[in-house]
């Protein structure tokens, strides 16, 4: 292994845990993540009950989504009464790179057009950022992509199943921490039998996981939306 400041290393077990955009994928597949296209735009309100009282009271106490076919406005609170906003458009990545997001004021203005005639508390919750806002590119790999076994590389988390967001990657990624040690624990002197063990359990478990992230998505801002997501929490989901 090379790092960016030009020391080696030489290991005879490479675990790459690096994200989706990996270093280590490589070594095992020719796999890289595709755009879904669908993005959010990452903003945060500080103080929100104090300075920004519509904002916070639409929040509420804990999560909020106001959805729409391709589009969506998430938020949620945080510590010291932080507003922490999602605004989803289904755009093509081309109408993104348009817009200049060291601009605070233009681009959360033009991506907030998008979202005319919401009730404007919902779209201060863009337009009133206190940080310049972040733009988030939602990619993905293949729902049933694996790899053949390679010695002593392997893959866990964002890395080895890259998935559109659904509340489950971070625990995913350190449930596979926990089975790859559990693995190797169980296979001191073997580490080619402790990685196909924790391979052969971590693909379909990832698959299903993936495969569960899409139906999500479409229940966010897919045609139906957002009755195909009160369906899903009500367990109507046959009304759809």
């Amino acid at each position: 292994m090379t790092f960016a400041d030009g020391t080696t290393a030489v290991t005879g077990l490479l675990v790459g845990a690096d994200g989706a955009w990996s270093r280590v994928r490589p070594l095992l597949c020719d796999a890289v993540p595709e755009y879904v296209g669908t993005s959010v735009i990452e903003t945060y309100l500080f103080d929100g009950d104090a300075r920004h009282p519509a904002g916070a009271k639409a929040v509420g106490g804990g999560s909020f989504f106001a959805l729409a076919p391709g589009k969506g406005i998430q938020a949620h609170r945080e510590s010291g009464g932080t507003l922490h906003t999602y605004a989803a458009l289904s755009k093509p990545q081309e109408w993104f790179a348009g817009i200049d997001f060291t601009d605070r004021a233009a681009s959360t203005a033009q991506i907030a057009r998008e979202f005319d005639g919401w009730a404007p508390e919902l779209t201060a919750l863009i337009t009133d950022s206190d940080t310049a806002p972040v733009l988030r590119t939602l990619n993905t790999l293949p729902i049933e992509h694996r790899w053949d076994r390679v010695p002593g590389v392997t893959l866990l988390g964002d890395a080895a199943h890259l998935m559109i967001p659904s509340g489950e990657g971070a625990n995913l990624a350190m449930y596979d921490g926990v089975e790859l040690g559990k693995a190797i624990a169980a296979h001191p002197d073997d580490v080619e039998a402790a990685l196909t063990e924790y391979e052969q359990a971590l693909f379909p478990r990832s698959a299903a996981e993936a495969a569960e992230a899409v139906r999500l998505h479409e229940r966010m801002f897919g045609d139906n939306a957002p009755h195909s997501l009160i369906n899903m929490f009500t367990g109507h989901e046959q009304c759809v």
